[in-house]
């Protein structure tokens, strides 16, 4: 029985239905999502937003664009799923585009769901790598992380994210991993030992609050590899895909010229444009250690979703949207640099994975700001929500992020600029 043929389902708001019958995990803002095309939402009551939060960095073509509708309808005709114990070409086409077009070098590819699922497999493939070169009486299995990353909410993507709000009664967590802060190449060496079985972090923190990696960071890695054999992992979860501009976010910031490559890679969000969809990515020289039974996903890398994925990146690839994402950064920072708004201290990230840092001081003199008692992101949230019309993410207390789509206009970009612009002058009028 569907939502509208029972009475008392149809008797109810979409609020009060998802508040009686959907787990209360996510703290949801108060607009239920109807339809979306481009960078346009619309909510059931028929309002309009702009959507520079695109999903949380997921639609990377935005809403419904017609190459994933059409990839839908075509392979949703032809074949939706077959198990992964049977050969997939389509699965078999995405690894390649992801190896040549995207890696550029040699390497297997794993597909799953999500993101945590990718951190999962990044996890097990340093683990198994290390157990079967060094053997299991050598005890190389820990993993180093970084202070206010995120990894995921599975046991082992909590364990390796370093945040502890997240963690907080789920304990004992699952142990073999170390946090160090962020960009501290001291600390990473002193955190390094025979023990360490890889170092996995972000290129840019999403949710930590859109912090990039600094060369020396990369280079210090890059160190502690060649001393400990251990292997460089990086979650472009978030900040890959093109979201940066580049196929790889840590591309292009890890060392310039000679960037600092990895020993994996995990994918998800903007990889599927808004269907389920996650990977990694193993150099050749480590692939050989998930052999067959060492993993496994029941929906993983489905003929449906890797159609979806490839007609995804194959219009990035063709479309000239990498460019547009570098273009589309510089007119922001043109324009936010203008604005002199003592509400902003700092605009952080790469390409169209930006954060807006707030400055705590300037937001409490805002009025109404204190009283509401939420942090200064997530009250600049509800703020461009409810009074411009403007769809964004908060970053942790002090950041508000923009993720829009990564085929943006320049007409869309500058009503976003407008839109933050106004309400910035607004709540702080000079």
């Amino acid at each position: 029985m569907d939502g509208k043929s029972n009475p008392v389902f149809s008797s109810l708001s979409t609020q009060e239905l998802t508040e009686r019958y959907v787990l209360g995990n996510y703290g949801r803002f108060p607009i239920a999502c109807e339809s979306g095309e481009g960078v346009w939402i619309t909510d059931e009551s028929g309002q309009r937003y702009l959507d520079f939060a695109a999903g949380v960095a997921v639609c990377a073509l935005g809403h419904c664009p017609e190459v994933m509708v059409k990839a839908l309808s075509d392979q949703g005709s032809r074949l939706i799923h077959c198990s992964n114990l049977y050969q997939i070409r389509k699965q078999a086409e995405l690894a390649g585009f992801l190896v040549e077009n995207v890696m550029k070098r040699p390497g297997k590819v794993f597909f799953c769901n999500s993101g945590t699922e990718a951190n999962e497999g990044l996890i097990k493939v340093a683990r198994k790598r290390s157990w079967t070169k060094f053997g299991p009486e050598a005890g190389k299995s820990t993993i180093v992380t970084c202070l206010h990353s995120f990894h995921g909410r599975t046991l082992g993507g909590m364990a390796a994210t370093g945040q502890d709000k997240i963690k907080k009664g789920f304990d004992p967590m699952a142990p073999g991993f170390i946090h160090v802060p962020y960009n501290d190449p001291a600390a990473l060496r002193a955190a390094v030992d025979q023990h360490t079985a890889a170092i996995l972090f972000e290129a840019i923190q999403g949710e930590g609050g859109v912090h990039v990696a600094s060369p020396e960071f990369f280079a210090e890695a890059a160190r502690l590899r060649d001393e400990f054999d251990l292997l460089i992992m990086y979650d472009e979860i978030q900040c890959g895909m093109g979201r940066t501009g580049d196929w790889c976010g840590w591309r292009g910031i890890s060392g310039g010229t000679t960037p600092v490559e990895p020993d994996a890679v995990s994918w998800a969000k903007g990889i599927g444009g808004g269907f389920p969809m996650g990977a990694f990515w193993t150099a050749d020289e480590h692939a050989s250690v998930m052999g067959p039974g060492s993993h496994g996903s029941t929906f993983g890398g489905t003929p449906l979703a890797c159609a979806v994925s490839l007609a995804v990146l194959n219009e990035i690839e063709h479309s000239g949207i990498l460019a547009n994402v570098r273009r589309q950064e510089t007119r922001i920072r043109e324009a936010v640099a203008q604005w002199e708004s003592p509400l902003i201290q700092e605009l952080r990230g790469a390409g169209l994975l930006l954060g807006f840092a707030l400055d705590p001081a300037q937001m409490a003199k805002v009025e109404g700001f204190t009283e509401s008692g939420q942090t200064p992101s997530i009250y600049l949230v509800n703020a461009l929500r409810n009074q411009v019309h403007l769809l964004t993410v908060p970053a942790g207390e002090q950041v508000v992020r923009w993720l829009p789509p990564l085929n943006v206009t320049d007409d869309e970009v500058d009503d976003a600029l407008d839109r933050f612009h106004t309400l910035l002058s607004t709540l702080f009028p000079r």
